[in-house]
């Protein structure tokens, strides 16, 4: 997909730190140590799984073609294990990122993946999403028929249990150095609590905190409930916690929020404003292979610009990002 540069120049706050986070998460060159064992192929394949997951088809050739000419692990019983195991999680927290757990991460420190290995997957596999999901947005924008891959299944919602205690606190799940604390500060409150372990790859948290600075509109409104759904779809109370902290629009229906779709859908069938996003949303997080113009246009009917509207899409998908990194990289308690 082309996009001549007029239509992109309102996005390059966003677009110019994504374009150089995918050259750091894929380099052309890639050295293995015994601290940094996550090989070029590795990080490739993780790429395509996910892609798949989402059925983008235009992102799944991308990351095919270049995978392909990469010479791949040797066929040893280990390397196959480990490929195996890595394709295994990558397809799960793409796909239903609530049933990551502790299990899911010995699983890969058992393959031989190391923390800093286990930082860079979580990454990939939160950047493919967000570019599946943006990829998806402007198809929409543009009118391209939905091309579907089957066999894909909807994303159901997380399991409205996860969200019943109020009170429940977030800690990482591995044990990392401790870094002067100008190492480990985050400017935004989505990657406060992640920041000392992302900072094992400081390239890719502060673009990370590029993105999310350069897409958010704190007063926006429809941001906040982007970020509450997302959070609810994906089984991170962690995020739903902190956005309901900052939000004075939604605090009302934060016994709401917590319920279950059908809940959720009756009201946003009540509040005609709020039901274009909540849709939206709801069909770019499950199903980003699905949406379409369909799901864009209604947005456009509450005065809102294509701009805003492209915006609010992208950063539900980084919504989705900050989600996993939450659920793979910690614990609530």
């Amino acid at each position: 997909m082309i996009l001549d540069e007029e239509t992109l120049s309102p996005f390059l706050s966003w677009l110019v730190p994504a374009r150089v986070l995918a050259v750091e998460l894929f380099p052309d060159q890639l050295t293995v140590t015994r601290s940094q064992t996550f090989t070029a192929y590795e990080r490739l394949s993780t790429a395509l799984t996910v892609a798949q997951v989402c059925g983008v088809q235009r992102l799944c050739n991308y990351y095919s073609a270049r995978l392909t000419p990469l010479p791949g692990p040797d066929s040893s019983r280990e390397s196959n294990h480990r490929l195996a195991q890595i394709t295994q999680y990558a397809r799960q927290l793409a796909s239903s990122p609530s049933i990551i757990d502790n299990r899911s991460r010995q699983h890969l420190n058992d393959v031989g993946l190391t923390v800093w290995d286990c930082v860079i997957i979580n990454q990939i596999i939160g950047f493919i999403g967000f570019q599946a999901r943006t990829i998806a947005t402007f198809q929409a924008y543009l009118g391209h028929p939905v091309r579907w891959l089957p066999g894909l299944e909807i994303q159901n919602y997380a399991d409205a249990s996860l969200f019943a205690d109020e009170s429940l606190r977030w800690r990482s799940s591995y044990e990392v150095e401790k870094l002067p604390e100008e190492h480990t500060k985050s400017s935004t409150a989505e990657l406060c609590q992640l920041a000392e372990i992302l900072s094992l790859h400081p390239i890719s948290l502060s673009l990370l905190e590029k993105l999310l600075n350069s897409t958010r509109v704190n007063t926006q409104p429809d941001n906040q409930l982007a970020a509450l759904l997302c959070a609810r779809i994906n089984g991170s109370p962690a995020c739903f916690a902190t956005c309901m902290d900052s939000s004075n629009e939604y605090k009302k229906i934060s016994t709401l929020m917590r319920k279950g779709e059908n809940e959720i859908n009756q009201w946003a069938d009540r509040h005609s404003v709020e039901r274009a996003t909540v849709q939206a949303i709801q069909w770019l997080t499950r199903a980003p292979d699905r949406f379409s113009a369909a799901q864009f246009s209604p947005l456009l009917e509450h005065e809102k610009s294509s701009t805003q509207i492209i915006n609010l899409l992208v950063w539900s998908g980084l919504c989705g990002w900050i989600n996993r990194l939450k659920i793979a990289l910690g614990e609530t308690y």
